[in-house]
């Protein structure tokens, strides 16, 4: 059989660039059955030749200058594996120029910089493909254009990070502190030296960009999604979530109303009985609602050097399929508009049940004045938890589950809770998923 030959450029020979070169030489011929083509790993760049990757690259071109790769006429695909804003935005661009499809993890450069690419992709009528940005090894880009393409999305939610999931798994699990869970996912190397852009969910509203950006097929301003970390949850609030049966989750959430879209990020309350409090350690897992499919659910590994490895290679394959079309125009459903015009609900006019904890001196009056001030606010309590002082300054947490609320009208009420005299400034507000 006459295989087609699809010459294979990797920029980056990281954990994920490794990831990629091993399936390309390891599993190539088990690709050739699969496709019918001959993805072959012609030339890698890489600065550091130095380590050991147990690769055997003896027909692999290996240099450390990314221009004669992008410069090359023969390359059909350049995987960009380095991360990060620069050199890799200038080095996709190029490729793009240079009419090559390009396949990247980079989660951070799509969800901020994705239109501008996407543009230069279809003025040169070719394609950037990012399947690996999101979940990992779970197709979950691939299920929302292709196996799901014959549905509006209601909603997209779910856990998008494996770092902040595996710090609350072992809170909840093992009673720990956040900076002791933090620690241990360091040790396990589950968690970067600094671990910044997980904890404060940034990457995970990288994510909710690009799902969003697929589900609405209109491009998402990253910096309008609301964002919320998990650095000030504490053991008193893993030891409340369980008396109430419910586990708190990182969740990346996408909701479609008529008057637009309800987009955030922030650390929840889900019932334990739900499938994603069970979603353990730095696994991931999205549910997906269409008007027609109703509701589904993607779940697997989220990150590390073989499922990346795995989606990126996916996306070299549906590209290389595209070279097989002889005749007239190429078929494409990877389109999406080069607009931002969706509307975004701003998070104050959203709707949601919340657990509140505040820290308050043990005297009469508290809870009535607390309650008070909810009340004025049309705030109206569901559940209520006062522990008994035990603490040498006499102040004791108190916590509340609310019925639903608006956003502001809680954010109103709390502004003024705290001004009391009574109250501890460091109170926790979380929403509670419905």
């Amino acid at each position: 059989m006459d295989y087609r030959q699809v010459n294979i450029g990797i920029i980056g020979l990281g954990t994920v660039g490794t990831g990629v070169a091993r399936i390309l030489l390891e599993q190539k011929e088990l690709l050739k059955t699969r496709t019918s083509l001959d993805l072959n790993l012609k030339t890698i760049v890489e600065l550091d030749w130095s380590k050991d990757r147990d690769l055997d690259l003896s027909q692999v071109k290996c240099i450390t200058d990314a221009d004669t790769l992008l410069e090359d006429p023969e390359i059909n695909i350049v995987v960009e594996t380095i991360g990060g804003y620069e050199p890799a935005f200038s080095f996709i661009s190029k490729a793009l120029r240079n009419r090559k499809h390009v396949v990247t993890a980079n989660k951070a450069l799509i969800a901020t910089k994705g239109m501008e690419l996407y543009k230069i992709a279809r003025e040169n009528d070719v394609d950037l493909l990012f399947e690996a940005s999101v979940g990992g090894g779970i197709p979950i880009i691939k299920g929302l254009r292709e196996g799901l393409v014959a549905n509006r999305f209601k909603s997209i939610y779910g856990i998008l990070n494996g770092t902040t999931n595996y710090i609350l798994t072992k809170m909840h699990q093992n009673s720990l502190e956040f900076a002791d869970a933090l620690k241990g996912a360091q040790e396990k190397g589950f968690a970067e030296a600094d671990p910044t852009l997980d904890i404060s969910g940034g990457d995970a509203a990288h994510k909710l960009a690009i799902l969003s950006t697929i589900a609405s097929n209109s491009f998402i301003p990253f910096d309008k999604i609301y964002v919320e970390g998990i650095t000030g949850i504490t053991k008193l609030d893993i030891n409340f979530a369980q008396s109430f049966g419910m586990t708190i989750k990182l969740l990346a959430i996408y909701k479609r109303y008529e008057e637009g879209l309800d987009l955030r990020v922030h650390p929840t309350l889900i019932n334990d009985s739900h499938l994603l409090a069970a979603v353990s350690n730095e696994l991931n897992a999205i549910f997906v609602k269409g008007d027609f499919v109703g509701n589904t659910m993607f779940y697997g590994p989220g990150a590390g050097e073989r499922p990346t490895a795995s989606a990126i290679v996916s996306d070299i394959v549906d590209l290389s399929k595209d070279f097989m079309v002889q005749n007239g125009k190429k078929y494409s459903n990877r389109a999406i508009s080069l607009t931002q015009n969706v509307q975004l609900i701003p998070i104050e006019d959203i709707k949601s049940r919340f657990y509140l904890r505040f820290m308050t001196m043990d005297k009469p009056g508290v809870l009535s004045k607390i309650s008070g001030v909810l009340a004025e606010n049309n705030i109206s309590i569901s559940s209520m938890v006062q522990l008994e002082s035990h603490e040498k300054d006499n102040y004791v947490p108190i916590v509340l589950l609310t019925h639903e609320a608006l956003e502001k009208s809680v954010e109103q009420a709390l502004q003024k809770i705290v001004k009391f005299d009574f109250v501890k400034k460091d109170y926790l507000r979380l929403r509670i998923f419905e």
